[in-house]
């Protein structure tokens, strides 16, 4: 699959999706410090499926209807942030092109798909 990653996203996730085989960019490297309407804009011009630990990805896909290729929202507390990695490739693996338009919310256990529009 092909993701780009937000700046606040971990980049133990990048490098694990990476290792798995996936396509990975990160905004940091493409345009650091872009508004958010710029990042789901660049995810949706090459179809990438946004990685992200900023709740306002889902405010922007929910209560504006913004369309997006797929937000994947990242909420792991420090305790919980050596299995990250290991763990999104795992809900990648479960969901697979389902993850693509839909708003996914991972947590430490478990991970909730939903439709954004």
């Amino acid at each position: 699959m092909r993701f780009v990653a937000d700046e606040s996203c971990d980049f133990a996730v990048v490098r694990a999706l990476r290792a798995a085989g996936h396509d990975v960019v990160t905004v940091s490297d493409l345009t650091p410090g872009a508004e958010d309407h710029i990042v789901t804009a660049l995810a949706d011009s090459e179809s990438r499926v946004l990685l992200t630990e900023d709740k306002d990805f889902g405010r922007l896909a929910y209560a504006t209807g913004h369309s997006t290729s797929g937000v994947m929202l990242i909420r792991y507390p420090a305790g919980a942030r050596s299995a990250l990695g290991a763990a999104i490739v795992t809900v990648v693996a479960e969901f697979g092109d389902r993850l693509f338009g839909s708003f996914v919310v991972v947590e430490p256990g478990r991970a909730r798909l939903g439709r954004p529009i």
